[in-house]
């Protein structure tokens, strides 16, 4: 039998005009959370990262706010077999 461990990678934009940050925060699957921004500065690297590792990517979702547009988080959920 298969068993799973999941994760949650989630890359944060906010910014206004020509002023943004972006940041990578992971959730491991022991409950940690843990800034990986230094690691890639965009969502591939870091999915190429993680899938080396042999999480894979589960599904994907987005939320803008697009009143004011300076607001995007996307959450990208992954999942790995363990041996149990």
């Amino acid at each position: 039998m298969v068993a799973w461990e999941y994760a949650l990678l989630v890359r944060r934009y906010q910014g206004q005009g020509r002023s943004f940050e972006v940041t990578f925060t992971w959730y491991g699957p022991d409950g940690n959370r843990r800034d990986v921004t230094p690691y890639g500065d965009t969502a591939i690297a870091h999915l190429n990262r993680v899938g080396r590792e042999g999480w894979e990517l589960v599904s994907a979702a987005e939320d803008v706010n697009n009143i004011q547009g300076t607001t995007e988080v996307h959450r990208y959920h992954l999942k790995r077999p363990i041996t149990i």
